[in-house]
């Protein structure tokens, strides 16, 4: 990686290509990895990890999204996390270790839009702790701009140089479509373009597997998240808990400039209750659930 950026350390190369995956059946919520697809009455609903969203990693003089952390609270946040015991790591690397059962301690660290300030400030702040990340880019986008925020301050995106670079040295590339475009309401033939166009795009790029999307803007319905499956990822992260929520549909908690250690901790809690609740409803019958 260039100067400005700082250098990205390698520690993978030579990913294979993810093979093609078999058709899927009818479509019902996926459960998490390692949980029963159907509790009974006695079996605790799943729960969903705990993965926190954040977008740009800079100092802004304005910021009417709320989307810009500064690199000193990042790095706070990071020590908070770190102190507690627990580990950032990627939405795959949470995924995989919770199919194995040995997640208890980790919390995927998630960066949207794939903002060049990721692998200028976060990066380097991650590394010292030994922990990982993911970063959702927007294939079509690399190298340009944050156009679909317009009272927003332009950030400058990832390059695809960087973005390769950033795969080679392990950290996990996911897919955020193909033009920051929300998915809901889009016709069957769009859907498919803009989760298997942003795949293909990005692993021809990476020259290895892209497993993991990421809603555009958090908005997801159902065939979003059919097109998504179809499409051959493994997993697909939005914002909200919701109905569908499930391995295509995971939830995650947002991440703001004020946010210190008591306010993750009670947005912990937060995310604890949201989980057991849609859980709880979504193993009601079916006619408990609609009279609701």
């Amino acid at each position: 990686m260039d100067a400005e950026r700082g250098p990205v350390r390698s520690v993978l190369s030579g990913a294979r290509r993810r093979s093609a995956t078999t058709a899927p059946g009818p479509y019902r919520p996926l459960p998490y990895p390692g949980r029963p697809a159907s509790p009974g009455p006695r079996t605790a609903p799943p729960t969903a990890p705990w993965i926190l969203m954040y977008h740009s990693v800079a100092v802004e003089r304005e910021d009417p999204y709320l989307l810009t952390v500064s690199p000193e609270r990042f790095a706070e946040q990071m020590d908070w996390l770190h102190r507690r015991g627990r580990r950032g790591v990627s939405t795959r690397e949470l995924m995989r270790a919770r199919a194995d059962g040995r997640a208890e301690r980790l919390v995927g660290l998630t960066f949207d839009d794939g903002y060049a300030d990721f692998a200028r400030h976060a990066v380097p702040i991650l590394q010292r702790h030994g922990f990982t990340a993911t970063a959702y880019v927007v294939p079509d986008l690399l190298g340009r701009a944050n156009d679909w925020d317009p009272k927003g301050p332009r950030k400058k995106l990832l390059t695809a140089h960087e973005v390769t670079e950033l795969a080679e040295a392990g950290w996990e590339i996911g897919s955020h479509g193909l033009g920051h475009q929300a998915l809901p309401g889009l016709p069957a033939d769009r859907l498919v373009r803009q989760t298997v166009e942003s795949r293909r795009a990005l692993e021809d790029l990476v020259g290895g597997p892209v497993t993991g999307f990421c809603y555009p803007y958090g908005a997801v319905d159902l065939p979003a998240t059919l097109a998504v499956r179809d499409a051959g990822y493994d997993y697909a992260v939005a914002i909200a808990h919701s109905p569908l929520t499930g391995r295509f549909a995971l939830p995650r908690c947002y991440v703001g400039d004020r946010d210190g250690g008591w306010r993750l901790r009670a947005k912990r809690g937060r995310h604890r209750l949201r989980d057991t609740v849609t859980g709880l409803r979504r193993s009601l019958p079916a006619g408990r659930r609609a009279a609701r």
